[in-house]
C-alpha cells in the first residue's frame, strides 16, 4: 500500500492544509452541536461521509433529528441544499427533472427544454426513502455513482460535491420498499441514531421549548471541501492495516476458505470488494480528524460496523436465532483480532 502518500507533509504548504482541515472539523462540531443535543458518534461518521465524498444512509425512529441534522450539516457547510419527502406516488422525473416543450412566441418554434429536478443539489436529503417503490428509488442509482443522470437519452451532469443522506424509519415497515441490495452499497455508511441520553434529552427540552433559537453559522464551501476530499486520501496506510481491513470484509463471505463457522452458519452474502475500499478511504479521514497522520487498527475496527451492517444479508437461522448484523459483526472483530504491533 501507499505508504509514502504523505511524504510531502514536511512541506510548508500541506502543513497549512491538514491545519485548515483540522480547524474546519472543530468548527463544524461547534456548530453542530448549537443544534442538535449528543449523537456525537453519529455526528462523526457523516462527516466522514462529507470527507471522503460518499452517501449516507440514516437509520433512527421517529424524532431523533435525523432531517435537522442533515438540514443543519448543509447550512454550515455552505452547501446547495435539497430535500425530496419520498412517498408511494413519487415518479422518477420528480427527482431527475422532465423535459417540457417550450413554444416561442415570436416564431412559434416549439423545443424541448431540461428542467432540473432537486437532484442538482450539493446535499440532497432522500427523507424516508424506503416508502418509495424501487423504480423510483432506482433513480437515484445513477447520481449516486456517476454524478450524473439521463433522461430521454440525453445525459446531465451534476456538479460535485454531491451527497446523498438518506433517511429511513425501521419500525413502520408496513408500505416500505426495502432498498434494493445495489442501492445499499452505494452508501457507505448505514448509521443508526438512538435514543438520547436523560442529560440530553433535558438539554433538548431547554433548547425548543423556550425563547431561544439556535442557528448554526457557514464555516466553509463547497471549494474547500473538495480540496479536503483530495487531502484525505494523500493520507498513508500501512500495509499491515490495509490487510486488516480486506481480511475482515472477506470473512463476511460464507464462501472464503478463512469465514469463521458462524459466518459460514448465518450468512448468505458478505461484502464486496466496494467495502473494503470503503473501509480504508473512510479510515483515511477518521485518522484525520482525530488529528493523526496514519491509519491505525482502531481506525479499521470502530468504522466496520456502519459500513459492513448494510452490506450483509443474513439466512433464515440468523432470524431464527434472532441475530442481527451488528451481532454477526461483532463476533467477527472478536474472531479476528487486530495483530499486536
Amino acid at each position: 500500500m501507499s505508504t509514502t502518500s504523505m511524504q510531502t507533509l514536511d512541506t510548508g504548504e500541506l502543513k497549512e492544509r491538514v491545519a485548515r482541515f483540522q480547524k474546519i472539523r472543530d468548527e463544524i462540531v461547534t456548530q453542530v452541536h448549537r443544534v442538535i443535543v449528543g449523537q456525537d458518534e453519529v455526528i462523526e461518521q457523516v462527516m466522514i461521509a462529507l470527507f471522503v465524498g460518499g452517501h449516507c444512509l440514516i437509520t433512527g425512529l421517529p424524532g431523533t433529528a435525523k432531517t435537522l441534522l442533515v438540514r443543519t450539516l448543509a447550512n454550515i457547510l455552505g452547501l446547495k441544499f435539497r430535500r425530496i419527502q419520498f412517498t408511494p406516488d413519487l415518479m422518477p422525473s420528480d427527482i431527475t427533472g422532465t423535459d417540457i416543450i417550450e413554444e416561442d412566441t415570436t416564431t412559434g418554434r416549439r423545443t424541448w427544454t431540461f428542467v432540473p429536478g432537486p437532484i442538482f443539489a450539493n446535499v440532497l436529503l432522500a427523507d424516508e426513502i424506503n416508502r418509495t417503490p424501487p423504480k423510483t428509488q432506482s433513480a437515484l442509482l445513477e447520481a449516486m455513482q456517476e454524478l450524473s443522470c439521463t433522461v430521454r437519452g440525453n445525459m446531465y451532469r451534476i456538479e460535485p460535491p454531491f451527497f446523498v443522506l438518506a433517511t429511513q424509519n425501521p419500525i413502520e415497515l408496513e408500505g416500505t420498499y426495502p432498498l434494493p441490495e445495489a442501492q445499499l452499497d452505494r452508501f457507505i455508511f448505514n448509521v443508526l441514531l438512538d435514543y438520547l441520553s436523560a442529560e440530553h434529552e433535558l438539554e433538548v427540552l431547554d433548547l425548543t421549548t423556550t425563547t431561544h433559537r439556535s442557528e448554526a453559522d457557514t464555516v466553509t464551501n463547497a471549494e474547500e471541501i473538495l480540496e479536503f476530499q483530495r487531502l484525505v486520501r494523500m493520507v498513508p496506510i500501512a500495509d499491515s492495516v490495509a490487510r486488516y481491513a480486506v481480511k475482515i470484509v472477506r470473512a463476511t463471505r460464507a464462501t472464503d476458505p478463512e469465514a469463521p463457522d458462524f459466518v459460514k452458519k448465518y450468512v448468505n452474502f458478505g461484502a464486496s470488494v466496494r467495502a473494503a475500499q470503503n473501509l480504508v478511504l473512510t479510515a483515511k479521514a477518521r485518522a484525520l480528524m482525530q488529528r493523526r497522520y496514519h491509519v491505525t487498527y482502531d481506525d479499521i475496527i470502530q468504522l466496520t460496523r456502519p459500513i459492513l451492517r448494510h452490506r450483509i444479508l443474513l439466512n433464515f437461522q440468523a432470524e431464527s436465532d434472532k441475530l442481527s448484523q451488528d451481532d454477526i459483526l461483532k463476533k467477527l472483530l472478536e474472531a479476528i483480532p487486530a495483530p499486536r504491533d
